[in-house]
């Protein structure tokens, strides 16, 4: 069999042949399994002059011819318009054959535009038609790759294919008469790009680490690399090859891994890695594609680290089998001595990190060794402390580990141990008191100068002669007193259980015990002593006042006693009356209630009110009892029908009369009536404060007043008059500059109210024309002015002239003056010169 046909309608031949230039043909037979119908068409080869296929052959009508070489088609390959036949030749329209791709090398130099195939249509012998193409690559982006002569059907490429842009393009063919109308069905054209080896494989990573147990066995995996190619990898042009083409360092071996030719799988191929000799190899791998043919095939590199981990291949080693050190007797917490390891594995890992254990010579566990974490010694430190006078030196067996345990077949070195010595060096040692916080019982009020105990410390250097000294540290009340060499203690005052230094009946003193060694060491010892109570204490009478009734009734007085001693020596309480004076027991009685309380009454019918003195005899029940007269305070007042006593009788029984309380009484009344009055006459003042009118009525007052009639100069009979009239001559070289701004009392302004100058308290000359032209100024610029004249109120009494008031102005060193002249001023004025010309009586 010379063809076959793919299930696609794909022609191809099997084998290589020679073609005869005479025609070959051959029928394809397509049918349906379901329906059974059967489409066959007659395939005719034509063989061309230059090439494998012939050209410019016209089909005979309703032929298809199929291009077999893979290579794109060569000029003037002719595609007619597909028919529907079945095995008669009859038309069918159910389905359509499928044109064959068309295959374009990428990478072609051209020339461009270079011609793929033809397409034509058989009608074009009866009407002219008109060819186009669509879809990506013709009218789609990428565009106008493809293009296609509208009149003669020859489709062209334009310019290089790139397959790794775009591996195939599928276009639709479609004839048009001249007029747009379609003369045929749309037929699909697939195009794809032939693959050329035009790219480099390419490592993913350029460096790749990875890492390797030392000492693994041939065929470890290591790491993979991996290398893509852009080409086709269904062809030799994308089929990427690995080989390791150098190793660095080349120790034990040149080569000591290998690589998998396919997949980029990298794993030890000899035996003898070690970290200690060889830390880090570094692979240089290369791919090639064409399946590693390095003659034809593009080649790239990577570098690939290979980091040989440790393991637990070397046991630690002590540096010295024997170490030693010294301690004071009595420290913890202290270092005495450094051991020293050596361990060849990484450092800071768990293969190198050492673990110290004591396995002899310290069974009381008094030493401990700690690790370093920067050095990796072992530090021997005391955690309990030691005794010279029980252990003058120590002998330790030590072994050291890893944290992590050694590796297979790896055994521990006899370096592992060593032995360490340790001295212990003798101190001075304070004295201690054996019986720490020691206590005696004793009875109080024993005289001063009685032995109590000896308190005595003992020195534990005991092979060291040295004296013991004994003091006082603390001794709150000063009771006790130790003797110096011996600690003999006496008492220095009489010891009281009742004392505020004493606790619980316990007395605390504290004392001191210190040797003459060097440097010399001193101990503290805490003496209890526990004082028994005697009856030393007489009990007192409570309460220290009380009232009663005038007249006996069930009202009475509880009374009890208190006594500073304790069991036995307070009660039962014995309560009597004594017998001198008489009027005790003839006015008052005791009843016995219990053991501990009593009732004081009135024995007699009535007792005047008053404040009364009672004493009672109180005795206790100690061995022997004692006695204490006590004093009660008793108040009688009259009492009302519940018992109680009355306020004004209790005021009686103060000491008060009748007449007293009366008197005290009305001066109460006297002092309430008196601040009322004061509080009235206070208000009524400060109400005529507030409502005083002024003395003098506004139309009479005498101040100056001009009317603003809120034109620029104010009214015209206003502005007549001389001004020259009030001015005085001899003063004019004194007058000052004054401050502008009259205060206008007439309204209420809207804005903020102008602030004036104030009013020098010491006259000086001034010109009354000036003032008033300056008040009229300051009235005709007030914004706040009403649109109507108003009363301006000066109040100007003139500047220090020589007239010093108005009657000054009648009656001047100068002669009398004429004012009649402000009469021509307006009616405003002439009161002013009215007043001014009456005389001094005005």
């Amino acid at each position: 069999v010379d063809f076959k046909v793919g299930s696609d309608g794909t022609v191809f031949a099997t084998r290589e042949l020679q073609v005869p230039s005479e025609q070959v043909a051959f029928t394809v037979t397509a049918w349906d399994s379901q329906t059974a119908e059967r489409w066959d068409a007659v395939v005719r080869l034509l063989v061309a002059q230059t090439s494998s296929l012939h050209s410019g052959h016209k089909p005979q009508k309703g032929k298809r011819i199929v291009a077999l070489d893979p290579s794109p088609p060569p000029k003037d390959t002719l595609l007619p318009w597909p028919r529907h036949q079945n095995a008669d030749g009859l038309r069918r329209r159910k389905r359509d054959w499928v044109i064959p791709p068309i295959n374009v090398p990428e990478n072609s130099r051209g020339p461009f535009p270079q011609q793929l195939v033809r397409i034509r249509s058989d009608k074009d012998n009866d009407i002219p038609i008109r060819y186009s193409i669509t879809g990506v690559g013709a009218d789609q982006p990428p565009m106008e790759v493809f293009s296609i002569d509208s009149m003669s059907g020859r489709m062209y490429v334009t310019r290089p294919m790139d397959r790794e842009e775009h591996a195939s393009y599928h276009l639709r063919a479609h004839a048009v008469d001249m007029n747009g109308n379609k003369v045929e069905n749309p037929i699909d054209l697939y195009i794809y790009v032939i693959d050329m080896n035009d790219n480099r494989p390419e490592f993913i990573n350029q460096v790749y680490n990875g890492s390797v147990d030392e000492g693994s066995k041939p065929g470890t995996y290591v790491m993979t690399v991996t290398a893509n190619d852009a080409d086709d990898s269904t062809t030799a042009n994308g089929m990427v090859r690995y080989r390791i083409v150098t190793q660095t360092p080349q120790s034990p071996s040149q080569n000591m891994f290998t690589i998998n030719s396919e997949t980029g799988d990298i794993v030890t191929v000899a035996a003898g890695l070690d970290r200690e000799k060889v830390q880090q190899y570094t692979v240089i791998v290369q791919a090639t594609d064409m399946e590693g043919n390095l003659n034809y095939g593009l080649s790239n590199t990577a570098t690939a680290i290979i980091t040989v981990t440790d393991v637990n291949d070397n046991p630690p080693e002590f540096t010295a089998s024997t170490f030693a050190g010294e301690v004071p007797e009595n420290r913890v917490e202290t270092v005495v001595a450094n051991l020293t390891v050596m361990d060849r594995d990484q450092p800071h890992s768990p293969n190198w990190n050492a673990v110290y254990r004591i396995i002899s010579g310290d069974p009381s566990g008094h030493f401990s060794v700690r690790t370093d974490p920067v050095t990796n010694e072992g530090m021997v430190t005391v955690v309990k402390a030691v005794d010279y006078e029980l252990n003058r030196a120590f002998m330790l067996t030590v072994m050291v580990s890893n944290q992590a345990p050694l590796a297979s077949g790896i055994q521990m070195s006899f370096q592992s141990t060593a032995g360490v010595t340790i001295s212990v060096m003798d101190i001075n040692e304070a004295p201690y008191f054996p019986s720490n916080h020691k206590l005696i019982r004793l009875e109080e009020g024993v005289p001063p100068g009685t032995v109590l105990t000896t308190f005595s410390a003992v020195d534990p250097d005991r092979f060291m002669q040295q004296a013991v000294r004994y003091s006082k540290l603390s001794d709150p009340a000063n009771w006790l007193h130790i003797n110096t060499t011996n600690g003999q203690i006496t008492t220095a005052a009489v010891l009281d259980r009742e004392s505020l230094y004493t606790k619980n009946n316990v007395y605390e003193a504290t004392f001191l015990a210190a040797d003459n060694g060097i440097p010399p060491a001193s101990g503290t010892g805490t003496l209890q002593i526990y004082l028994i109570d005697i009856n030393d204490n007489a009990p007192e009478l409570l309460p220290k006042e009380a009232q009663i009734c005038e007249k006996p009734n069930l009202n009475a007085i509880n009374i009890t006693a208190a006594d500073a001693d304790i069991d036995p020596n307070i009660g039962p309480y014995v309560f009597e009356l004594p017998f001198v004076p008489a009027a005790v027991r003839k006015n008052w009685t005791i009843t016995r209630l219990n053991g501990d309380y009593a009732q004081l009454s009135l024995r007699i019918l009535y007792l005047e009110a008053g404040m009364y003195d009672v004493p009672i005899i109180v005795t206790d029940s100690g061995n022997p009892p004692l006695s204490n007269t006590s004093i009660i305070k008793v108040k009688v007042c009259p009492c009302d029908d519940n018992g109680d006593c009355t306020t004004i009788g209790a005021v009686a029984a103060a000491g008060l009369g009748t007449g007293a309380i009366v008197a005290i009484l009305i001066c109460i009344l006297i002092l309430l009536t008196m601040v009322l009055l004061f509080v009235m006459w206070m208000k009524r003042r400060e109400k005529e404060r507030h409502t005083k009118q002024l003395l003098i009525d506004p139309e009479d007052d005498v101040r100056d007043n001009i009317l603003k009639y809120d034109e620029e100069g104010g009214g015209e009979e206003d502005q007549d008059y001389d001004l020259s009239q009030l001015q005085q001559p001899e003063a004019m070289g004194h007058v000052p500059s004054k401050a502008p701004g009259v205060r206008r009392v007439d309204e209420r302004p809207v804005g903020a109210e102008p602030q004036y100058p104030v009013r020098p308290m010491v006259p000086h000359p001034g010109d009354i024309g000036d003032f008033i032209n300056e008040g009229l100024r300051a009235a005709d610029n007030d914004p706040t002015a009403p649109p109507y004249d108003s009363l301006l109120v000066f109040d100007y009494e003139g500047s220090g002239s020589t007239a010093g008031s108005v009657s000054s102005l009648n009656s001047s060193s100068s002669g009398d003056q004429d004012y009649d002249y402000l009469n021509d001023w307006g009616p405003r004025f002439k009161k002013l010169a009215d007043m001014y010309g009456g005389g001094e009586e005005d």
